[in-house]
């Protein structure tokens, strides 16, 4: 995992912790106040929000404490790896893309960081500038160029 990506999962598990989990707590006691519980949809609700939230606190916990940040100064940029910056052509159409390839919970389409994990990615690992290489997606086969690969 990168530093980035453990530093946002830290601030989101404090956000929780520390903000959300109090105001559902907060909501639950309003609601219990309000009397008969065995009717109270508002007791319900607060107390499903808060077991989704604790679900969510723990599973980033879990994540936090499996997880190990890469020095980026300690990786090669000759051959594609985790937290690698390929620029790629899809040469079906010539029309160029550039991913990083991220952990599978830093990964978001729209920074452009891919999952390890995903097809393309796996593809890609090991690959060095100039390769070409064929991957297997759901829409079919993609033919893509690496040009060029930095951290």
């Amino acid at each position: 995992m990168s530093q980035e990506g453990y530093d946002k999962l830290v601030a989101e598990l404090h956000q929780l912790e520390s903000v959300e989990l109090p105001q559902v707590r907060e909501a639950i006691a309003e609601a219990r106040d309000k009397g008969d519980l065995s009717e109270n949809f508002e007791y319900h609700a607060a107390k499903r929000e808060q077991a989704r939230l604790l679900s969510r606190i723990r599973f980033k916990q879990r994540v936090l404490e499996f997880a190990r940040v890469i020095d980026t100064s300690r990786l090669g940029s000759d051959s594609i790896g985790l937290l690698s910056r390929v620029e790629m052509t899809n040469l079906a159409n010539n029309s160029r893309m550039t991913y990083t390839i991220a952990s599978p919970h830093e990964a978001n389409i729209r920074e452009g960081k891919i999952s390890i994990k995903s097809p393309i990615a796996q593809a890609l690992l090991g690959k060095k500038e100039g390769d070409v290489v064929e991957v297997r997606v759901p829409a079919g086969t993609l033919r893509l160029r690496i040009e060029r690969i930095t951290l």
